[in-house]
């Protein structure tokens, strides 16, 4: 609060230190451009402005505003008096020079390009222009952090959409106090959209500026990489967001977080990131005022045009050709902000559907998820200012949205398909079974790492041919075996089969709500595992010989060293089971081995193999073990082999001695071992088949196991899918609950009884005091009003209200009740919100007192009338 005060008290002075040295250094190197937007009212406060801009402040002034395009322009020579600086009025293809200013003439609409600014002819009508968005976005793309938008006094809201996309790029916002404005509708447009960095008057921005920029010069020269310390320091700040939000940004892209930091520790001229620690400890709004910072919500109606058309024309008539009639497509639309994406594909789609496939009935049901509450509260709400005529049709406005006061609303129809939720995209489970999802400029703030793990995310999430709808700076250079490209340019991929399953992020199986202020511990995610570097040292540290890893079936995953003295591709279709592959006399003491190592969880030690034919007869020994560490490995078998050296035969000297009983005796036993080892070799057949048979039930049964983990999985998202409809249904019941309060509270405080009819003349609903007209009671909703018994003389009241619904022309009588009351009696056609007639509404005002009065005043009149003729 202290820094802020004495900054209030130097912004008094009338001019601000130079922040670049010489003019010569700032026309070779980017400088800040500063654009000023403003409307009514707005030359004195551009007066007021100027008047306190420095004239060697090293930036330029780039003027915005509204003019009357028939009338030539005179605006530089009245600026010209309120600053030291030379003032231009703009011409086309005019190179932009710090310590200048430069004012849009009439009638044209002004861009900038690498520093020089461009003029066109304005293609809108007049009263739908604006000029001031067209350049601010210009400015955000060209200048990019060195960009600093201005809003001053200014009817409309025009400079709100241009404001936000300065902020994307990290630029400066400032707006004047609209209490200080003539017209405050333009600063409050930017203020209530939460885009201003800055408030104050204008005579007090050019010293918010120039301290901004002298904070951000500092940070700037600080040295790269940062230092430990200063890692330290942002990591307490994420620390500190996690504590208050509790979402995770150690996530981001570490450069994306520093920058938006960067940002603020400028606003408050901060200059080391410990005091702007500190700060956040001191300032919980701080916190949360960085959260919003750092979820850069920027968005718009059919943003990038092109890669809209693609989507309407090419990718969602493919999607609807394939789907069965009467479907209902299933689309997410994940970091949907303020919901603009949204509804722009649900416009989309009721374009497409209606010149593709109308007589299908397809339905379109859209889940929009942001991590942002207050976003998905605009969202829901479907109300957007009057300048999103830059980006929607005439045509799409005049169909999908409901002009009220000073913006648009969302029609019902596009409304109704578009449910809104709070969602943790990294965090919380993902919807599934989608046909579309939108997922445009979120992905390039995550880490790559993070990134490869979202991307399979997707996959797992989309239907079979399902599409992908990326941002213009986004790509799936890392997931090509997950996605095909439909229109690279438009960022659009289609879902492909991948033969290895893609691993997904990873997911709670529970949801656990985190209120503000709570602490909740995330883990980060783990790089991926790399099996070949893991079994490369278990194989260093524990074994030399040739070696192969398989999983618990005997697949094998990875082969150290020369193993083709023991295994052997097997004949016919590939296959890459260990059993299949080994050579013959190693087979079958291998699976006994290996079945064993699997029961006992321990090394077997095989002995005594032969493998080979004729004189490449080998010795081998083989170990089988069970792994149960490192943790990554856990479960999967080690098959070692090692070469044993033949024993030499000694050879005894002279002749051999002829055959004797003992030798007949050796051939014979050895016929019948060859009978056993025939019989052996049978039986090891019968066992191969038995072990095929065993495992394709196996097969079976790990597919049906698959098959319900999939039911789990998708039970689960349904559950989340529940929730989320479930807290859209409740934000309406609130409403519907507020709403029903203010019109019972309206109704009773003008003592006025009303009773509202349907098309067909009966009861809907009526206000208290109705009882003591008519015989109503809670049950009689629904009846024929002409049914109830009333105190009024006025039989033709139901004959006059069916002449209302008629000719739409309301009636207004005086009619006597039989107490002697008197009343009032209004009909009126009822309207709904899309126009439509719904029936009547009969007001009953009570005008008893008045016609006493006019009684009396007549009955007087009356007197006085006597007493001048009885005097005549």
């Amino acid at each position: 609060m202290k820094k802020q005060q004495s900054l209030a008290k130097s912004d008094k002075k009338p001019a601000v230190t130079a922040i670049i040295a010489t003019s010569s250094r700032q026309e070779r190197s980017p400088f800040p451009i500063v654009g000023i937007g403003a409307s009514a009212g707005g030359l004195e406060a551009l007066e007021q402005f100027l008047g306190r801009v420095p004239a060697n402040s090293g930036m330029a002034y780039v003027i915005v505003q509204h003019l009357d395009p028939t009338h030539k322009g005179i605006m530089p020579e009245l600026l010209q008096r309120a600053t030291a600086m030379e003032v231009f009025q703009v011409r086309d293809r005019m190179r932009v020079k710090p310590n200048c200013v430069y004012v849009i003439p009439p009638n044209r609409d002004m861009s900038i390009l690498h520093g020089v600014l461009h003029l066109f002819e304005p293609t809108a009508p007049r009263g739908l222009r604006l000029p001031i968005d067209f350049f601010l976005r210009s400015l955000a793309e060209d200048r990019q952090e060195l960009s600093i938008g201005v809003i001053l006094s200014g009817m409309g809201s025009d400079g709100t959409m241009g404001l936000r996309a300065i902020k994307e790029k990290a630029g400066l916002v400032l707006v004047q106090e609209p209490a200080s404005a003539k017209f405050d509708s333009m600063p409050r447009s930017a203020i209530n959209a939460g885009l201003a960095d800055l408030v104050a008057p204008p005579e007090d921005l050019p010293a918010k500026i120039g301290a901004y920029l002298r904070h951000a010069l500092i940070i700037a020269k600080a040295e790269l990489p940062l230092e430990e310390k200063d890692q330290s320091a942002v990591e307490k700040v994420l620390i500190l967001l996690r504590a208050r939000t509790g979402h995770d940004f150690s996530l981001y892209k570490r450069s994306t977080v520093y920058r938006r930091i960067e940002r603020r520790m400028g606003i408050h001229q901060l200059n080391r990131i410990f005091d702007y620690v500190r700060y956040l400890q001191e300032n919980t709004q701080e916190v949360e005022l960085l959260f919003k910072e750092l979820l850069i919500g920027v968005t718009s109606f059919f943003r990038d045009p092109a890669a809209w058309e693609q989507l309407r024309e090419e990718a969602l008539p493919a999607l609807l050709a394939a789907r069965p009639a009467g479907g209902t497509l299933r689309a997410w639309s994940a970091g949907c902000s303020t919901g603009e994406e949204a509804y722009s594909l649900a416009m989309a789609f009721k374009e497409t559907l209606e010149q593709v496939e109308p007589a299908k009935n397809f339905k379109l049901q859209v889940f929009a998820t942001d991590l942002d509450r207050d976003a998905i509260d605009k969202a829901r709400q479907g109300f957007y200012p009057a300048n999103i005529v830059a980006d929607v049709s005439a045509a799409r406005l005049g169909r999908f949205f409901i002009k009220e006061g000073n913006g648009y609303r969302v029609g019902k129809e596009i409304r109704d398909m578009v449910t809104f939720a709070t969602q943790n995209l990294i965090m919380d489970p993902p919807f599934t079974k989608l046909d579309i999802l939108i997922c445009r400029n979120l992905l390039i703030y995550l880490t790559p790492e993070l990134q490869k793990r979202v991307l399979p995310l997707f996959h797992y999430s989309l239907n079979p041919d399902g599409i992908l709808f990326l941002g213009s700076a986004e790509t799936i250079s890392t997931s090509t075996d997950l996605f095909g490209s439909l229109h690279i340019k438009s960022r659009l991929f289609r879902r492909r089969e991948s033969v290895l399953r893609a691993e997904p992020l990873a997911f709670p199986a529970t949801f656990t709500a985190v209120t503000p202020g709570t602490h909740k511990e995330l883990m980060m995610p783990k790089p991926a595992v790399n099996l070949q570097s893991l079994a490369d040292q278990l194989l260093l540290q524990h074994f030399s010989p040739p070696a192969v890893l398989t999983n618990d079936k005997g697949d094998i995953l990875y082969i150290s060293g020369r193993t083709g003295k023991y295994l052997e591709p097997a004949a016919g279709k590939a296959n890459w089971n260990i059993f299949a592959m080994a050579r013959e006399g190693l087979r079958f003491d291998l699976g006994n081995a290996f079945q064993k190592a699997l029961r006992q969880k321990e090394a077997i030690v095989v002995t005594g193999l032969k493998v080979g034919e004729g004189g490449g007869i080998r010795n081998i020994d083989i170990t089988v073990q069970m792994l149960e560490e490192p943790e990554a490995l856990r479960g999967m078998v080690m098959i070692v082999f090692n070469d044993v050296a033949m024993p030499l035969e000694k050879k005894a000297p002279g002749r051999s001695r002829p055959a004797t009983a003992g030798n007949a005796r050796i051939i014979e036993l050895e016929q019948e071992l060859q009978h056993v080892r025939e019989a052996l070799q049978t039986t090891r057949e019968e066992m191969q088949s038995s072990q095929e048979e065993l495992k394709s039930t196996n097969e079976e049964l790990q597919s049906t196991n698959e098959e319900l983990t999939t039911s789990r999985e998708e039970m689960q998202s349904l559950n989340e899918e529940l929730q989320t409809v479930n807290a859209e249904q409740q934000s309406k019941i609130d409403d519907f609950v507020r709403v029903n309060d203010d019109m019972r509270n309206l109704l009773n405080s003008t003592e006025i009884v009303t009773v509202f009819l349907d098309g067909k003349l009966h009861i809907r609903r009526f206000t208290s005091g109705a009882d003591k007209l008519f015989k109503l009671i809670p049950g009689d909703v629904g009846r024929p009003l002409s049914d109830i018994a009333n105190d009024l003389i006025y039989p033709e009241m139901m004959e006059e209200a069916r002449e209302v619904l008629r000719t739409l022309v309301f009636s207004e009588k005086q009619i006597a009740a039989t107490d002697g009351r008197w009343f009032s009696v209004r009909i009126m056609p009822y309207r709904t919100m899309e126009d439509m007639i719904g029936g009547v509404v009969i007001t009953f005002a009570e005008i008893t007192a008045a016609k006493m009065l006019e009684s009396e005043l007549r009955t007087e009149n009356e007197r006085l009338k006597g007493l001048l003729e009885a005097g005549g």
